[in-house]
């Protein structure tokens, strides 16, 4: 078995996988991964989806991922990832917007390095999925737009400064 350090990588764990249905989110609390609906909509993940492990988003929840993969994984891969974009968008909670990564060892993937890079059919799924996988919960969202590597890097860095600021107040540092 292949040995990889764990602790110098940014790393995605994985609520929902490409192609799935089931809204999975990690209860933080119970370090369980809960059921939380199905979505209404006839529509799939167009990658898998989930969180930057110690980074926490302006909305007070770890900071959103995609992770453009080869195959779907599964709920609670941790991937090592490299990001590569952003999608800006907004729910009922404010802010939420989504780091577009790749994995480091899926050679599918892996020479990505910005946002240029992606393929043209994921740049629109991923926008048309996100203005309308809540419309029959009857939740509003605001999608935005694309944002480069590095604005990604800088909303990254923020995050992870709100994740030590969250560790600090509630003990976990």
């Amino acid at each position: 078995m292949t040995h990889v350090d764990l602790t110098e990588q940014l790393l995605a764990f994985v609520e929902i996988p490409k192609g799935g249905r089931n809204k999975y989110e990690y209860d933080e609390e119970s370090g369980r991964i809960v059921l939380d609906r199905f979505l209404s909509s006839s529509m799939v993940y167009p990658a898998d989806y989930g969180f930057l492990m110690g980074h926490r988003g302006s909305d007070g929840d770890p900071l959103d991922c995609l992770v453009c993969v080869s195959e779907a994984t599964f709920p609670g891969c941790v991937i090592p990832v490299n990001p590569v974009a952003m999608f800006e968008m907004e729910d009922e909670a404010g802010i939420d917007d989504k780091i577009v990564c790749v994995p480091v060892s899926d050679p599918g993937w892996n020479a990505v390095t910005c946002l240029e890079e992606l393929p043209e059919q994921l740049k629109l799924e991923i926008p048309h999925f996100f203005s309308v996988y809540k419309d029959l919960e009857h939740e509003e969202v605001k999608v935005g737009g694309w944002k480069s590597r590095e604005e990604a890097e800088a909303t990254m860095k923020e995050a992870r400064r709100r994740q030590l600021d969250y560790d600090a107040e509630n003990g976990r540092g």
